[in-house]
């Protein structure tokens, strides 16, 4: 098992690389979109859509919202056209016919410029990280209660959905407004937290992080995972000379990840569980299936994504001062 692992990673990492380096923004999206709608695949089958047009029906849902936000500046350029159009049209009316009251309100009227909203996107991270920090609440503080949770179907849906429309929007907006780099150190970050927490928990696992869920998990795998969080967090602050203050803010940043990306794991084994299934597939050899591979990445990268988000904006708002001083 562990070298069918090795031998899948191997082939999988360099792909990756390449994905996050070379490929053009719409690429990436595209990739990224494709592979979500595989997990999404995967998730219909865990949660127990069984009727084949629904399975089509949810990865259609799924789509077209992708669609939507991919194209969201588009979209908003394209509307921005329409409101001006229909205001120099509206008003050449009204002088034409001589309604001069309402001419002389569209004369002054001043449309506002909606492409100015297109930040608006920022504000949808923040239900997913909610989400997720509830998440691991409530798996640290009640495995059993969680494990024995039952919703009903269309909840699981519209969860799968929501988690998976998140992970994608936000894994491609870092890679778009904060550029290849980042996304390869985010990867690398949840990467070495796995590849930590396996060894570390064989080596020296004694007690288990949450038996009920996960027998595998074990504390020392946990304390792995931390603290090649902060190895990482450290030497990304070392490698691109980082203030203290902005080093210390990375480091953190990169252990709540990691946290964050452990307790997404076991929340996708607490779907599996009451699915009955160890896997959720089988496409990749000794890894399972793509939501296997990728539910630490679900989980994490609305998190990871605020938090760069925030400490952009700090550094910015620093450099703004300083320049104004």
């Amino acid at each position: 098992m562990l070298l069918q692992r090795v031998i899948t990673a191997a082939i999988l990492v360099p792909l990756v690389v390449m994905a996050v380096f070379q490929l053009s923004g719409d690429y990436f999206s595209l990739v990224f979109g494709l592979i979500m709608l595989m997990a999404a695949w995967e998730w219909s089958h865990l949660v127990g859509i069984n009727v084949l047009y629904k399975k089509y029906l949810f990865l259609l849902g799924l789509a077209v919202p992708m669609l939507w936000i991919h194209f969201w500046t588009q979209f908003l350029e394209g509307l921005q056209y329409v409101l001006e159009t229909a205001q120099q049209d509206l008003y050449q009316h009204a002088k034409k016919v001589g309604w001069t009251t309402i001419s002389t309100f569209m004369e002054y009227l001043n449309v506002p410029d909606v492409r100015l909203y297109s930040g608006v996107l920022e504000w949808f991270v923040i239900p997913p990280v909610i989400f997720w920090v509830l998440v691991m609440a409530l798996i640290k503080h009640t495995p059993t209660g969680v494990l024995k949770l039952e919703l009903k179907l269309r909840h699981k849906v519209w969860l799968g959905w929501f988690i998976l429309l998140a992970a994608w929007m936000f894994f491609v907006r870092l890679r778009v407004l904060y550029g290849p780099e980042m996304v390869m150190y985010f990867l690398i970050l949840i990467w070495a937290a796995d590849i930590s927490a396996y060894f570390v928990g064989k080596k020296f696992g004694k007690s288990k992080l949450a038996p009920e869920i996960s027998p595998g998990k074990t504390m020392a795998g946990f304390y792995g995972a931390l603290l090649s969080a902060v190895i990482c967090g450290a030497g990304l602050s070392l490698l691109y000379g980082f203030p203290l203050m902005n080093a210390s803010d990375i480091v953190l940043l990169s252990i709540l990840t990691v946290l964050i990306s452990i307790y997404g794991d076991l929340f996708f084994s607490v779907v599996k569980r009451q699915s009955g299934v160890k896997e959720s597939g089988s496409i990749l050899p000794g890894h399972g299936g793509i939501l296997d591979r990728i539910d630490s990445v679900i989980a994490a990268i609305p998190f990871f994504y605020a938090g760069i988000f925030l400490i952009y904006r700090m550094i910015e708002d620093v450099q703004a001062t300083g320049a104004a001083g």
